[in-house]
């Protein structure tokens, strides 16, 4: 059954791929739903231990997918709530493989200082263009995909294992389709025209992520 739900993955995310590069927005709508239900029941299938943490970080983040396709605000910030969940919950299930006695002490606060200047950089080029009503939970937004990378990467430090590295390879693609995203939706003379950027590293992102955790 693993393979039937993995199957659904890489068909929906290619159909969904595509529609993007073509801004077929109704194809878009249509087929991007199935892909993180797809990689969900993938995850469940194939797990020799489903973390209950994981399986709501796949819930939150299709529940933040749906709430995502109407277009507005009050839609755009329903769906980073529900992203936001998705993270925590992507920290809990990482969590209980970190080993802080592991992690070298610089690597903490140097990883805190990275993605703190990364998001301050980022939305110094996106300030002129977003609502400001938005900016600051957009600007907490993003520093909480960051944690979830931090947390990632202490879990590869911690276990010195490539499929460790492979998860924490897949957050940073994670943080890579956000930040895409918030260039795409709101910056309009950005270069990244379409959501096909966004949307290849946030699939195969998501599918590193579990491929690593299986």
């Amino acid at each position: 059954m693993k393979y039937v739900f993995l199957a659904v993955f890489l068909v929906s995310t290619a159909v969904h791929l595509y529609a993007s590069l073509k801004q077929n927005t109704r194809m878009r709508n249509i087929s991007k739903p199935f892909i993180l239900l797809a990689l969900l029941g993938f995850y469940c299938t194939a797990a020799r231990s489903v973390s209950p943490f994981i399986v709501l970080a796949l819930i939150f983040s299709w529940i933040g997918d749906v709430l995502l396709i109407p277009r507005g605000v009050k839609w755009f910030t329903a769906g980073g709530i529900a992203f936001m969940i998705s993270h925590a919950f992507f920290v809990a299930g990482y969590w209980k493989d970190v080993d802080f006695a592991r992690i070298p002490a610089l690597l903490i606060p140097a990883l805190a200082l990275f993605f703190s200047v990364t998001v301050a950089w980022l939305f110094s080029k996106l300030r002129p263009h977003l609502p400001k009503a938005l900016f600051y939970p957009m600007f907490l937004y993003l520093l909480i995909n960051g944690t979830m990378n931090c947390f990632a990467i202490f879990r590869a430090v911690s276990l010195a294992t490539w499929p460790a590295v492979v998860t924490a390879i897949g957050a940073a693609l994670f943080f890579v389709s956000d930040s895409s995203l918030f260039f795409v939706r709101f910056k309009k003379d950005s270069r990244l025209k379409t959501h096909f950027l966004v949307m290849l590293t946030y699939s195969i992102g998501e599918f590193l992520i579990i491929l690593g955790l299986l």
